[in-house]
């Protein structure tokens, strides 16, 4: 099982966090000095106005000795809103200027390495930390940090001020204030922590199956066991309400022992004035309410402690993901690659993801000569999608190496995509015009260029009869158009980007078998000139191939023309003839 580090290990080794707490040190000191007036000011604008309270009501000789209680009421009264809005706008302005050098560190972080980033993070986590993990940090400062800092100081200036009058009641408060500083806030990071941790559980486990079981949506219905999803569902969302509610009890129960504790720190306060200020009436007796009644402002410094500490729980996710990413490196300027040739060679290549339990490819060779028409079969699961993945370089083999004229594919970078273009399952269009959707291939290319490459691909006649021709709003991923005219289209691009290497991604699945042949048609007679590496599951069209090769379980268990395959190797021949729905001895 894997170890997860405590929460002192974590803060201990961030550079997510400290850094930036010394970096903006300035501005940080400032937001907590001015919390702290904050609170200071209404503690001492109650204790000024029990004070005057009790002064005025037990006639003074003089007026001038409730003066300056008065004028002191007025100044705290004024003060402390004072002091609370400008606490907020320097806390929010450290808070955004801190959010922003995360987000660029962020960005350098990634950006660097962009294209293997989904192969070493599932979807959930590049979601966490593009649009959660920042945020959370944002909070950890604003309802974490401050209030507990904030809190400490207010506790370390109450116990040494009551200290002054009296060291044995210092002492009292010290110990019933420390409940509430220290305590409560252990409590409920021990109690509510496993609860929470079993919630982001629960919640990660009902999200995974949503999205897995919405993307599969149409095996539910076809299989009419749609309400066995929902039941399944609504079970499993039900413990994760029973799980909330338990954090919800836990937290009311909690904040009612906080408001005991404040009360029983209020009895104490009035019994210790009391025989510290003696009298029936007037004289030191106007002290006791003075006293008593600071304590009610000093509950909305102490009282959000508690949840501050238990939400240290939800940020350790985001630190932890945070700081597992590389660190920043000095920035490497790309020079152009010079590709002397077109030749791929693949060479002793094994594959892994990082949570797979199997190695997907494994001690796979093979060498692609310029201008060769390779096709590349295999059942689901096999390790061609992956291989067609490597060779884009979208990912870096975990062995082995794959090269593309002698420079290996991961050096490319963007630049990828002046040697090799691929043409997917289901191309994209874009809700922009015919041109600009072509053009994706070469910006700069001219009218005359597209209507050349339509006319390559079949298509010229078609747009030309549209009302608006090449300036025809394209809908939303292309709907208006039919399958095979979108793949039409995606070749079409291609044609005008003009790279040597096209891979086609299984461009033509889902079309009826006339669309698919009219289309494979056109693809290897415009393509001809050019690498064509074509990942299929079904031998349609393979004919038209220079060679063959079948992979099995990440191994390359085949090789050769579809002539020899068909006359020599039994395995091809039994799969041709299932191909075709002939039946085989």
């Amino acid at each position: 099982m894997e170890n997860t580090p405590t929460n002192k290990e974590l803060y201990r080794k961030d550079q997510w966090v400290k850094p930036f707490l010394k970096k903006y040190k300035g501005l940080l000191y400032l937001a907590l000095f001015l919390g702290f007036l904050t609170f200071f000011s209404a503690g001492a604008l109650m204790f000024n106005s029990g004070y005057l309270i009790s002064r005025a009501a037990s006639l003074p000789e003089n007026i001038l000795m409730i003066y300056i209680p008065i004028v002191l009421t007025r100044a705290f009264g004024i003060s402390r809103p004072v002091f609370r809005y400008i606490e907020r706008l320097v806390s929010h302005n450290w808070v955004l200027k801190m959010t922003s050098d995360l987000r660029l560190k962020l960005y350098l972080v990634l950006e660097k390495d962009a294209i293997f980033f989904k192969s070493k993070y599932q979807t959930g986590d590049i979601l966490g930390l593009l649009s959660e993990d920042i945020n959370h940090l944002q909070n950890l400062y604003l309802r974490t940090i401050f209030p507990t800092v904030i809190a400490w100081l207010l506790y370390i200036f109450i116990i040494i001020g009551l200290g002054l009058f009296s060291w044995w009641f210092g002492l009292c408060m010290l110990l019933m204030l420390g409940v509430v500083v220290f305590l409560l806030p252990l409590v409920s990071v021990l109690v509510n922590g496993a609860k929470q941790e079993k919630q982001k559980v629960s919640k990660n486990e009902l999200y995974k199956k949503l999205t897995d079981n919405i993307l599969g949506v149409s095996d539910w219905v076809f299989s009419q066991r749609g309400h066995e999803f929902v039941h399944s569902y609504e079970k499993d969302e039900a413990k994760l309400r029973e799980l909330d509610e338990q954090i919800k009890r836990f937290n009311r129960f909690r904040d009612f022992v906080l408001q005991v504790i404040f009360g029983g720190i209020t009895i104490a306060i009035l019994a210790w004035a009391s025989m510290r200020f003696p009298g029936n009436h007037g004289g030191a007796a106007n002290w006791i309410a003075a006293f008593v009644l600071t304590v009610f402002p000093l509950i909305d410094a102490f009282a959000p402690l508690p949840d501050a500490a238990q939400e240290t729980n939800i940020y350790k996710d985001s630190i932890k993901r945070l700081n597992d990413l590389p660190e920043i490196s000095e920035t490497v300027k790309v020079t152009d690659l010079e590709v002397k040739n077109t030749e791929i060679v693949i060479d002793d290549i094994s594959f892994s993801y990082d949570q797979a339990e199997h190695t997907v490819l494994e001690h796979l060779t093979l060498k692609i000569e310029p201008k060769e028409k390779l096709a590349i079969l295999g059942r689901s699961g096999s390790g061609k999608s992956t291989l067609a993945s490597l060779i884009r370089g979208d990912l870096r083999p975990s062995k082995g190496t794959i090269t593309l004229g002698d420079v290996p594919m991961t050096d490319f970078g963007d630049q990828i995509t002046q040697s090799i273009s691929v043409i997917h399952q289901a191309p994209y269009l874009f809700r922009t015009s015919i041109l600009n959707n072509i053009r994706l291939g070469r910006e700069e290319a001219s009218e005359e260029e597209v209507w050349q490459v339509l006319d390559s691909v079949g298509l010229k006649e078609m747009i030309q009869e549209l009302p608006e021709g090449l300036q025809t709003m394209v809908d939303e991923a292309g709907l208006r158009f039919s399958g095979g005219e979108r793949h039409r289209l995606a070749l079409a691009r291609i044609l005008l980007q003009d790279t040597p290497i096209v891979l086609l991604d299984e461009p033509t699945t889902g079309l009826d078998p006339i669309t698919e042949q009219q289309l494979l048609n056109t693809f290897f007679e415009t393509l001809k000139d050019k690498t064509i590496i074509w990942i299929t599951h079904h031998l349609q069209g393979v004919h038209m191939m220079d060679r063959v090769i079948f992979i099995e379980d990440g191994r390359l268990e085949m090789s050769g023309t579809p002539e020899e395959l068909l006359a020599t190797n039994q395995h091809y021949q039994q799969l041709y003839a299932i191909d075709r729905g002939m039946t085989t001895d």
